[in-house]
């Protein structure tokens, strides 16, 4: 027979999930102990809005303390099997995210899309909508902080338009796409049946709330880490393009007519070096006249380098001339769709 006495009730276990709790209760009926669950609403924060259901365990007084040893050992246990399981289906993309999380369990709460949440009938399942708000305000602070330190003398035109590409749905989907994102994502039936591990705004919504998962498991700096690993080849392609615009005005044609006036023969352009890792490449261009080098540039594209050995070139070549000041430069036009 189960153990009881005529004593106060203590409580000794509550949840907002009905499901837990009669676990509970079958373990500790499995111990000789028994048990009333009483149910409340628990306060909202918000005026307007209902509070959600509490339930709550209790025991009589004599017996709280072994109910509360058998539950936390019970717990220890599940707590255990949970970190292996976490391990088990979500060690791949740890791995290949490169950032190991001291709590899994943020993870898995990043990759739970709502079609999951809202067909778990216990009402212990969360989605990720608010991870992905808090990302969405992490990648933008980074972003903004990485473009402003990479190109401080362009315009917040520029770097407003650059930044909204990258940071866009289309951008962030091929990211998650690159990280095999879809895979791990958790949803609903209706979602998994439809396609959902391949829609562009899930997965865009989905690497949001892994940047934010990151985050709050490893603080600013960990995140900002991350970011940087995914995004770099963005920001150098951005770069690039930001280049290529500036030195549209032009020193090469200016070059071109000078020696044209003087009666010389046109320059030639000839690739020297390209040093570094592909995503971060120097190029060195030499400039010839009559097959003689007069001038060489550097730079992070070959345009750029081009443009800068042409104004090295009318600088030496016409000293007492104004090669300070290029030609008027259209506004820069940037396209990360090739990324």
């Amino acid at each position: 027979m189960a153990e009881t006495g005529d004593h106060p009730l203590v409580e000794v276990f509550r949840s907002h999930a009905s499901i837990e709790v009669a676990v509970v209760r079958g373990l500790l009926a499995a111990h000789r102990i028994d048990s009333i669950v009483s149910s409340a609403l628990s306060p909202s924060v918000f005026p307007l809005a209902f509070g959600q259901a509490e339930f709550r365990v209790s025991v009589v007084a004599g017996l709280a303390t072994r109910a509360r040893d058998v539950i936390a050992g019970h717990l220890d246990e599940v707590a255990a099997a949970e970190v292996r399981r976490l391990s088990e289906t979500l060690g791949p993309l740890e791995k290949t995210l490169g950032y190991a999380f001291r709590d899994l369990g943020l993870l898995e709460h990043a990759l739970t899309h709502r079609s999951r949440a809202h067909e778990d009938a216990s009402g212990g399942v969360i989605d990720n909508e608010s991870l992905e708000f808090l990302g969405d305000a992490v990648l933008g602070f980074v972003v903004a902080d990485l473009l402003f330190t990479r190109f401080p003398t362009h315009s917040e035109g520029y770097k407003s338009k650059v930044k909204a590409g990258i940071v866009s749905a289309a951008s962030l989907a091929r990211l998650a796409e690159e990280i095999d994102l879809g895979r791990f994502i958790l949803l609903g039936r209706g979602e998994e049946k439809t396609g959902g591990r391949h829609k562009q705004a899930i997965l865009a919504d989905g690497f949001e709330a892994v940047i934010a998962a990151v985050y709050l498991d490893g603080g600013i700096e960990a995140a900002r880490e991350f970011i940087v690993s995914r995004m770099d080849p963005l920001i150098v392609l951005a770069g690039e393009q930001a280049a290529e615009a500036s030195f549209t005005a032009d020193w090469k044609s200016a070059l071109q007519e000078w020696l044209q006036a003087e009666g010389r023969g046109l320059p030639t352009y000839r690739l020297a070096s390209a040093d570094g890792p592909d995503h971060r490449k120097r190029f060195v261009v030499d400039l010839l006249v009559g097959g003689e080098v007069v001038a060489n540039g550097e730079g992070r594209a070959k345009k750029e380098a081009e443009q800068l050995a042409a104004r090295e070139a009318l600088r030496r070549l016409r000293p007492a001339a104004d090669s300070t000041t290029p030609p008027e430069a259209g506004a820069p036009s940037v396209d990360l769709d090739d990324a």
